[in-house]
């Protein structure tokens, strides 16, 4: 960031953040504690985002407030010294609701974070609680994002709470922050807990999409150092040679899905029980079409038919994601879900 060089160009709001960096916590604390929310949130934000200012202006700054204090160089504001400062006036959750809006702009507000949770997850929270606070979470997020929420609660429900946006007026200030924090400690932190994907399942998932002799070493690797999260990890992972597993109308769904012009090199290095799964959803004149175009390709390279069995698998887990297909596990018991 450029350092601040004019000082008639600086606002109010920044001149005030300024000094409040300049006078050292001690003394900044005791004025916070002088200033209500809003001001507060005013000139947190206007320090956080300060970044380096001349020592010239400083000293401008000094006289302009009649004050006796120096500075013997460039100061600079942070986020880190912000929160700092903040913690010594306030209790941490409203310290945590200002830092979440100076940081933006992923979801200043709950209403905005609200906006990236799942319509399913929302629905299933929101099902539980009065319809009238339903009713005010409704009329605060996106519109296509409401309606997809109301549309998965029971449907007496719904009507209900549409009955109460309707006659809705104003939301009291002191209301929508009990709701705002009701969301923010029972479901955004809960959510943050469920949302936590297994280290493994997301290992498994990166060794899917790795060429074969790059996924053989980090394997080997791991099960001399540990073998319990190397078996975990191989018994997650979707390879290739898993597409057996799939139905005939599975296998016919990715066929139409996927690059006919891969298809030869991802058959290339499959195993006989693979392509013959493969040739029996074909027409026989699609399958003796796809034989003359392998026997024609002679010697290919290994990494060229690993990426295009990457991508056959890719495709596959993209259809399953879009419930056009169903992916079993290692034991072929549950669908898995990507």
């Amino acid at each position: 960031m450029k350092a601040r060089e004019d000082y008639r160009a600086m606002s109010g709001p920044e001149k005030a953040a300024l000094l409040m960096l300049s006078v050292g916590e001690d003394n900044a604390t005791k004025i916070f504690a002088l200033m209500d929310e809003e001001e507060i949130k005013e000139v947190s934000q206007h320090m956080a985002n300060l970044g380096t200012v001349n020592s010239d202006i400083v000293e401008r700054l000094f006289i302009e407030f009649a004050d006796r204090l120096s500075s013997t160089g460039s100061m600079v504001g942070s986020y880190e010294s912000t929160e700092r400062l903040l913690s010594k006036v306030l209790e941490k959750s409203k310290v945590d609701n200002i830092m979440d809006e100076i940081r933006g702009p992923a979801g200043r507000t709950m209403w905005d974070k609200l906006g990236n949770v799942n319509e399913a997850m929302l629905a299933n929270y929101l099902k539980n609680e009065y319809p009238q606070t339903v009713a005010v979470v409704m009329s605060k997020i996106k519109p296509e994002h409401a309606a997809r929420v109301l549309a998965l609660l029971p449907e007496a429900f719904a009507m209900e709470v549409i009955m109460r946006m309707l006659r809705m007026e104003s939301v009291q200030k002191d209301i929508l922050d009990d709701i705002e924090q009701t969301l923010r400690t029972e479901f955004m932190s809960n959510l943050a807990r469920t949302n936590r994907r297994d280290a493994h399942e997301m290992m498994a998932e990166i060794f899917n999409n790795l060429d074969r002799g790059t996924e053989g070493r980090f394997i080997t690797a791991l099960e001399e150092r540990n073998r319990d999260a190397s078996e975990r990890i191989k018994a997650l992972m979707f390879t290739f040679e898993d597409l057996a597993k799939l139905d005939p109308s599975a296998v016919q769904t990715l066929l139409r899905a996927y690059d006919k012009a891969k298809l030869p090199l991802a058959l290339k290095g499959a195993s006989e029980a693979l392509r013959d799964l493969f040739f029996a959803n074909m027409s026989e004149r699609a399958g003796k079409m796809l034989k003359d175009d392998m026997a024609s390709m002679g010697p290919v390279r290994l990494r060229d038919v690993d990426e295009a069995q990457v991508a056959m698998v890719v495709t596959a887990k993209e259809l399953a994601a879009r419930g056009e297909i169903i992916l079993t596990d290692k034991k072929g018991e549950d669908e898995l879900v990507y």
